[in-house]
This record gives C-alpha cells, structure tokens and sequence, in this order.
C-alpha cells in the first residue's frame, strides 16, 4: 500500500513537471489520465448457525385412576338364639266329685224323716296347657360382610424422555469483495496534431 501511494505520487510530479512544461510552452512527449477502478462486489449465500444442537428433556406425568375392590368388613359370626317352647291348650273333663251317699231330714206327708240321698258324680270341663315341643337352643351363622371400596392406583409411572434437537441453520446473503477498488494513471496517446 505504501508503495502504491509512492508510486503515484512520482507519476503525479511527473505529470506536474510535464504540465508545467506545456504551459509554458513545451511539446508533450508523454501523457497520462488518471483512472479509478471501483470495487467489484459479489452477492454470496451462505448457511449461517442460528442455534447450537441440544438436548431437551420432556417430563410425563404419572398416571393414576381408580380401581374397585371388596373387602371384608366383618369375619362370619356364630350366635345361638333360645327358642321358646311351644305349647297347646286342650279341654277335658275331669271328675271333681265322686258323688256318694248321705242321710237328711225330709218331711213327707207331713212327717219328718231320715232319708237316704243319693248323689251323682260330678264332672266339670277344665283347659290345660301341654307342652308340644320343649325350650331348645337353636345355632345361628351369621355371614361374614364384604363392601367394595374405590382405591387410586398407578397405571403409568412418571417417564422423562430426552429429545435430540437438531442444530437451526439459516441462508443469508452477504456481499463480499472480489476485487478491491484502485487508483492509478493509464498513459494516454497524444495526436500528433494536438502536439505544440
């Protein structure tokens, strides 16, 4: 760069000298123009990183419902229960008296008399109560008792699950220097009519 700039300060006194010779009279034996060339400038694509890869870890719940069970609330029982006897009342006529003989006064016709008397037996009807069938103690079994209750169980424990992702790429467009851009002098051919 600074050999460029050198070289083009030479040419510039050159063409000063050159110009200030001209001026005052002189012929041109050389000339030269300054020229610029710009910079070229290209459009290139390229892929850009946006994000890195990675790992992401994704948590699932446990999972719980209901299930219905039996259980037993109460062991079979043995208990006894006392039956009362059963009884029956019957009728029957008994004899309460056996009758017989006895002496009593009379009067007949007008006199008084012993007489003999003769009397009946004699029967009355009476109830009783008999036994049909006596007291007895009778075994009872009592079931054992069951009820159905709702308890939570798991059906799905809780999992974790790693998720490769991968790395986010993205095209952009950037514009780059093909050639960077100079200055110098091109030598420029003289007529030989334009000559003083």
């Amino acid at each position: 760069m600074i050999r460029k700039t050198a070289s083009s300060a030479i040419a510039s006194l050159a063409v000063l000298g050159m110009v200030s010779e001209t001026a005052a009279g002189g012929r041109a034996v050389e000339c030269y123009e300054q020229v610029n060339r710009p910079s070229v400038y290209e459009t290139v694509y390229e892929n850009v990183l946006v994000s890195p890869a990675g790992q992401q870890v994704e948590y699932v719940p446990a999972i719980y419902g209901t299930r219905e069970r039996v259980v037993q609330i109460a062991p079979q029982r043995v208990s006894y229960e006392i039956l009362p006897a059963v009884t029956r009342t019957i009728h029957r006529t008994v004899k309460v008296d056996d009758g017989g003989y006895s002496w009593e006064w009379r009067v007949i016709h007008g006199r008084r008399v012993l007489c003999k008397i003769r009397y009946k037996a004699r029967y009355e009807r009476v109830a009783e109560t008999v036994v049909v069938q006596p007291e007895r103690r009778r075994r009872v079994v009592i079931p054992a008792e069951y009820e159905s209750v709702a308890e939570e169980v798991l059906v799905q424990p809780e999992q974790r699950r790693i998720i490769e992702v991968p790395a986010s790429y993205q095209t952009v467009a950037r514009r780059v220097v093909v050639r960077e851009g100079s200055s110098g002098w091109r030598r420029v051919h003289v007529p030989r009519h334009c000559q003083y």
